[in-house]
């Protein structure tokens, strides 16, 4: 099973806010996933980025691959260089 950790958008129309989750690659965007790992909201000024580190570190460790909008979260948290920096050297 491919994981994958993507945006899946909720609010009403014309006002959306995103959960981040880890969902399988072969579910629809707002389908069924395995675990919620963060919220963004991009209608606030600055927008709101949450993101559960424990989690996403997890996630990322098991080989879960972030959508493009995902990875570009996870950088301006500074998520992604926290888990590049103390991610085990291969051998």
């Amino acid at each position: 099973m491919a994981v994958k950790i993507r945006l899946s958008r909720a609010g009403g129309k014309k006002k959306p806010f995103y959960r981040v989750v880890a969902a399988d690659s072969r579910m629809p965007r707002d389908g069924r996933f395995i675990e919620i790992v963060g919220r963004y909201n991009p209608r606030t000024e600055p927008s709101f980025i949450e993101f559960n580190k424990e989690k996403i570190f997890k996630w990322l460790a098991q080989g879960a691959q972030p959508t493009n909008t995902v990875e570009k979260l996870l950088n301006v948290t500074g998520i992604r260089g926290e888990f590049e920096a103390n991610k085990p050297k291969a051998q």
